[in-house]
């Protein structure tokens, strides 16, 4: 049995369609149950992950765990102790490639955190497995959502910087692959990107692409963007560390790493293709999700990631 938590979420709904696809049992954690959907084959368990006194039920005969922080929060040293008693033996953790870039005691808030998060599972003494991806493509939906329906536009700083977002449903297949054939991938810290690196300008145009409308990528200065980006909920401290990022990208774009197919078998969707999946949530009528990867397990609602 494979618990996923926050598998409502972007990531985590798609967690749990892999692993039922690869003939895995998945119990789906959520804290709202009468509003999640019906899966055949999937039992659904309301419990709050960021309360492991309410998980016993969901980790009862489990052997793995798909962890997701967003959905855990401070709470995350508590359920895997709990997770080891229940007798869980492996933890997939959804952690950060932020990791990558910064020292073994990073400065940057998001690698700091992840940092802890895998100390914490490597000190759980449980087998693990480390998904370190970069940039999701669906945080575009959250940053630039509201400003491209209700303006055709994008005003954020750095234009050039040169990202490689990722499809949340390829990390979700490098996810089950590990969780459903646990062998081959104990002890691995997965670095995961998008196919290949792209100029924000760039993803603007692709989908204006998608919607079919002209869109505009407005540069604004720095000082600027932190305020939008604190207007969407994030912290100054987080929103700096991305625009320090992305300043770097602008000189040196996003490290693309090896292609998922050498852990999944199957080739990497792009951006271009992920626009067009999600042209709709670009219109007029979309509300956009909370961020989700390694710009987001900061944000608000473990359901959304």
């Amino acid at each position: 049995m494979i618990v996923v938590t926050g598998a409502t979420g972007n990531v985590g709904r798609h967690v749990v369609s892999e692993v039922l696809a690869a003939g895995g049992q998945v119990r789906a954690v959520t804290r709202d149950a009468a509003s999640a959907s019906t899966v055949p084959g999937v039992r659904t368990v309301e419990a709050n992950p960021a309360e492991p006194g309410t998980m016993t039920e969901a980790l009862d005969g489990a052997r793995a765990l798909f962890l997701n922080y967003s959905a855990v929060r401070e709470s995350t040293g508590d359920l895997l102790a709990l997770a080891k008693r229940q007798g869980v033996r492996h933890v997939v953790l959804l952690s950060s490639a932020a990791i990558e870039r910064d020292s073994d005691e990073p400065s940057d808030p998001i690698a700091r955190l992840h940092r802890d998060l895998e100390r914490a599972v490597e000190d759980s003494g449980l087998d693990w497995t480390f998904l370190r991806p970069d940039m999701f493509a669906v945080n575009t939906i959250k940053f630039w959502g509201r400003q491209i329906r209700d303006e055709g536009q994008v005003r954020a700083a750095y234009g050039d910087a040169a990202l490689a977002p990722i499809d949340e449903r390829d990390v979700a297949s490098v996810a089950a692959a590990a969780l459903t054939r646990p062998s081959r991938h104990i002890g691995r810290r997965y670095l995961l990107t998008g196919p290949e690196a792209l100029t924000q300008r760039r993803m603007v145009e692709l989908i204006a692409t998608a919607v079919g409308r002209p869109l505009r990528f407005q540069e604004i200065p720095r000082a600027e963007a932190v305020g939008v980006m604190s207007g969407l909920g994030i912290q100054e401290p987080v929103a700096e560390a991305l625009l320090t990022m992305h300043e770097r990208f602008t000189r040196e774009p996003m490290a693309v790493a090896p292609p998922i197919s050498r852990i999944t078998g199957e080739p990497p969707h792009t951006f271009e293709q992920w626009a067009r999946l999600h042209a709709s949530d670009f219109t007029a009528d979309a509300a956009a999700p909370a961020v989700s990867g390694a710009d987001g397990r900061f944000m608000r609602n473990e359901e959304q990631v």
